[in-house]
């Protein structure tokens, strides 16, 4: 896979927004003009250069095949997109949902399978007086989406059960020093009432 900047990111999604193909004026109207002519110029010739985007005949640029097989291809099932998107930069849901369209229920359906497989985090941040969560890309979430380009696309569900079998072992060692401990047996009973909830909680 074709590595992509923030910037990349930008560009291919405004080309993805105008259906494929977009302009000067485009380009104009969107937050990229912050960047100024030079850095745009600068990126897309990079883009050009990669084969991500092509120049037509009348000035205007279009996203190719092969840049949309990075994130907006259906041969690419959800959770993958997720982690290439979170491996450029971290979101909130609602902006993963606009960068790849998808539905939030899916999204959000895969995001827990990737929190639950520890390979992405989940953060919530104050802005503006509101808490909004941000999801980012953990270093297993790297070495997960890397494996996709020598061994595909394998069924995210057989990760999160080897995810689950750890994480359980790691409670029931847990659960084992306490039970072997010296602490009284009250202060055993309230930590051990924990660690079931939590092993509830987790589904496992």
């Amino acid at each position: 896979m074709k590595k992509l900047g923030t910037i990349d990111l930008e560009i291919l999604e405004l080309a993805i927004k105008e259906n494929g193909t977009f302009n000067e004026n485009s380009l104009e109207s969107s937050e990229l003009k912050r960047l100024g002519v030079g850095k745009i110029l600068d990126s897309l010739a990079s883009l050009k250069d990669r084969n991500l985007v092509s120049l037509n005949k009348d000035g205007s640029f279009s996203i190719t095949g092969i840049a949309k097989e990075i994130l907006w291809s259906d041969n690419i099932p959800t959770w993958a997109k997720i982690l290439r998107l979170l491996q450029t930069k971290s979101g909130t849901i609602d902006q993963i949902c606009n960068t790849l369209r998808t539905s939030k229920e899916d999204t959000l359906k895969e995001l827990e399978k990737l929190r639950k497989n520890q390979f992405v985090l989940m953060s919530p941040q104050r802005v503006k007086e509101k808490i909004i969560r941000i999801y980012e890309i953990l270093p297993e979430g790297i070495e997960k989406i890397d494996k996709t380009e020598e061994k595909g696309f394998e069924d995210l569900e057989s990760s999160e059960s080897k995810s689950g079998i750890e994480i359980t072992s790691i409670i029931d060692e847990i659960t084992k020093e306490i039970k072997d401990s010296e602490m009284s047996q009250l202060k055993k009973d309230n930590i051990l009432e924990k660690l079931f909830k939590i092993k509830n909680k987790l589904e496992i």
